[in-house]
């Protein structure tokens, strides 16, 4: 029984990884994006992380659901980027609307619950 839980625990943190992490965001893209008054979602992640896993399957998910909204992501032990937007923990993710950061959470997963906050800051 043990073995069998272990290969079951096993399967299921190789497919939570099975998500192509990268890092798509850039200052340069950021900027732009804000300057063409789009709302700006960036979500952030490391090596290995099941909840970013889950994070970055709810934000793929949404990418179609709004209009106006551009998506970026990173892995959070890029310091420069992570100094940039005060990111200290990975799954973290930020909203921004006009230039100014309108939302932030910690560990959140859930599609609904994602949704819900870039509803709320468009």
């Amino acid at each position: 029984m043990k073995k069998i839980l272990i290969i079951v625990f096993s399967l299921f943190a190789l497919s939570a990884n099975a998500l192509e992490k990268k890092t798509t965001f850039s200052k340069e893209l950021f900027d732009k994006a804000q300057s063409e008054g789009k709302i700006v979602v960036v979500n952030s992640w490391i090596k290995y992380c099941t909840s970013c896993a889950s994070q970055m399957k709810a934000l793929k998910k949404l990418e179609n659901e709004f209009d106006n909204v551009e998506y970026f992501s990173f892995e959070v032990t890029n310091s420069e980027i992570a100094n940039l937007l005060n990111v200290q923990y990975q799954t973290t993710l930020l909203i921004f609307k006009e230039n100014k950061e309108v939302h932030r959470s910690i560990g959140v997963t859930k599609k609904n619950a994602i949704y819900q906050a870039i509803k709320s800051s468009i």
